[in-house]
């Protein structure tokens, strides 16, 4: 039901401000007269959109319940209204609310669902507005909900993947930190006493106490303004270009993201395809849920040969990103009007393609950790151990 605001004057003749949720204006009024207040104004309040985002687990929920309803024959209003009072997340419940407001007021589902970009992205609205259009709406739903748990099943393997070499660098950061501000000036106070000439390794690591200790504040403040300079960077079109092609060149990483992208690209588009989505508009919406600016132009690059006249297979192939399987089962596809169904192929194989991947990934990981703080760590402690093993042998010669 809309919001209504209302100004009214109390049998004490005080003026009262306040909102009610009922069916009408008329509504309204007649529950001001019954309480024997005087209406001043009433009119309908603004809805305010509810700020942040829903998690994508929540959305994926919502729209399987959402098709399961709409396939029961349950109406259309009536499915959104239980499912935004049962929804136990608080920007998806008042979202949804807000659609059956829209919906309510003669707004189609599909335009209800894109003022709210925080929650339902280009590619549900437009999928949505194919399954209304088509009257197979229940059946665009549940293929979206597929979509979107396997595209967050792909985006959960790379994060995890991610997880744990910052965890391990983080901790290991700290540690190496606490040793130098609070383990290693002790032992310059020591070999200062002694008054003896110190190896060259034990001097670097002083020299980098004494600077940590000294300028942490100057240092600190280069990597705060670093990190946001290369954040600033990376919202402009070249500095997402530079950066996502060094990630794409990275040893084993890069070629986890390369085969993410590729799986994300594929269902992508393949699944707008098989809704009724044009190509045109389904390789636009494709490109910009890449994540990759690299791919996000070979995207684009094959949508301008599409409106030329021409075909999505070559641009990719001239792109140099996308592998030439890819490329060539695309081509195959086009050939045959089977695209869509190759591109969900393509998906699948490079589904496990990424599980691989990661295993990879982490399999390298583990002994350049290793290596790196042991080299790190260790070859500080045997830094402050030198000058402690020649004072031995001298005092034994």
């Amino acid at each position: 039901m809309p919001l209504y605001e209302y100004t009214a004057e109390t049998a004490a003749g005080e003026e009262q401000t306040a909102t009610i949720d009922l069916p009408s204006k008329d509504d309204v009024i007649a529950h001001l007269r019954r309480k024997r207040m005087k209406v001043v104004r009433v009119r309908e309040a603004k809805k305010k959109k509810p700020k942040g985002k829903a998690p994508m687990r929540d959305v994926v929920i919502f729209t399987r319940q959402f098709a399961t309803m709409i396939n029961s024959g349950l109406p259309l209003v009536q499915s959104l209204t239980i499912l935004g009072k049962q929804t136990d997340n608080k920007v998806l419940a008042e979202t949804t609310m807000l659609v059956v407001y829209d919906v309510e007021s003669g707004n189609t589902l599909a335009d209800s669902l894109a003022k709210h970009p925080n929650v339902f992205n280009d590619l549900f609205v437009n999928m949505v507005a194919a399954g209304e259009a088509g009257g197979i709406l229940d059946t665009i739903l549940n293929r979206l909900a597929v979509f979107m748990e396997k595209n967050d099943a792909i985006i959960r393997k790379v994060k995890g993947a991610m997880i744990y070499p910052v965890v391990i660098f983080s901790v290991a950061g700290i540690a190496i930190v606490i040793l130098l501000i609070f383990v290693i000036p002790t032992f310059e106070v020591m070999f200062a006493s002694v008054d003896m000439e110190l190896p060259l390794p034990t001097k670097i690591v002083i020299w980098l106490s004494d600077t940590l200790v000294g300028y942490w504040w100057a240092i600190g403040g280069a990597a705060i303004g670093a990190f946001y300079a290369i954040t600033n960077w990376y919202k402009t079109s070249t500095g997402q270009l530079v950066l996502d092609s060094l990630m794409l060149k990275i040893p084993v990483l890069g070629d986890m993201l390369l085969k993410s992208a590729v799986s994300r690209f594929s269902r992508t588009l393949g699944t707008l395809l098989s809704s009724g989505v044009s190509i045109l508009e389904g390789l636009e919406i494709t490109a910009r849920t890449s994540g990759n600016r690299v791919i996000h132009d070979a995207i684009m690059e094959s949508r301008t040969s599409i409106a030329g006249g021409e075909t999505i297979a070559t641009p990719l192939t001239e792109s140099g990103v996308f592998p030439p399987m890819v490329t060539s089962m695309i081509a195959v596809g086009e050939a045959t009007g089977g695209l869509d169904a190759m591109l969900t192929k393509i998906a699948d194989f490079y589904d496990d393609e990424v599980d691989t991947a990661v295993g990879s990934l982490l399999a390298l990981l583990e002994p350049v950790m290793i290596v790196v703080l042991g080299v790190v760590v260790g070859g500080m402690i045997v830094a402050m151990y030198l000058p402690i093993f020649n004072m031995i042998e001298s005092v034994q010669g």
